[in-house]
């Protein structure tokens, strides 16, 4: 058996929405070659494996495919990192250091928008666009915005990335760094049923994600 925490990253101020993720913080307890096929039947949209908590060595897997980089697996492992063992200053997936702020609830991690999926941007022309839009027939990474605020800086997002077996993601971090870096600006970004993400370029051609996580469930996990 394997200990398996159960997270929402990117919840409302409430603790709503947010997208699931899986991590094990011994990583070690799931073999190298398991850790696709936990993942394919774990049916999250990531699972993580914490290889190193100390250094902060982590590697991503969706249910189809490993990941360089993706946010909300990044800020929801920092976040559990410090709430369960202490707060780590950089992360490290296979794209490289990822470094790491909290402040008060809020997690943040700093991505570059070359790392993780890239996604076919799309812009609609409103907030009620994106809510009609149907599951994409033309990009298997869609990913559809439009501000519903724009002074405020208050976007719309839908994601799709079907590329790595997600049809639809509730809350995507990736995104977030490279539309940041697309539009400038901080921006915060409503996506799937009730996530919340903040999103901020952070200088070098990078950005910086973040908000809140919430812990649902803590359980044992077989591991063949």
């Amino acid at each position: 058996m394997a200990v398996l925490h159960l997270l929402r990253v990117f919840c409302d101020a409430h603790g709503g929405g947010g997208n699931p993720l899986g991590v094990f913080l011994e990583g070690a307890g799931v073999p190298a070659g398991r850790r696709q096929a936990v993942a394919a039947e774990l049916g999250l949209s990531e699972t993580v494996f914490v290889d190193d908590a100390a250094a902060g060595a982590i590697r991503i897997f969706t249910p189809a495919a490993e990941l360089d980089f993706a946010g909300h697996p990044t800020v929801g492992t920092a976040w559990l990192l410090a709430r369960e063992r202490a707060p780590v200053g950089v992360l490290l997936p296979p794209a490289g250091e990822v470094p790491v702020r909290y402040a008060g609830d809020e997690t943040f991690v700093v991505g570059r928008p070359e790392w993780g999926p890239q996604f076919d941007w799309s812009r609609l022309e409103s907030a009620d666009a994106v809510d009609e839009l149907a599951r994409p027939g033309g990009s298997d990474n869609l990913a559809a915005w439009a501000y519903a605020d724009e002074p405020a800086g208050l976007v719309r997002a839908r994601v799709f990335p079907l590329a790595v077996g997600i049809d639809e993601d509730e809350a995507t971090g990736a995104a977030a760094v490279q539309l940041a870096t697309r539009v400038g600006r901080e921006i915060e970004i409503r996506q799937g049923r009730g996530s919340r993400i903040l999103a901020r370029p952070a200088g070098g051609g990078r950005a910086e994600v973040g908000g809140r996580t919430v812990l649902d469930d803590v359980r044992d996990h077989p591991v063949p």
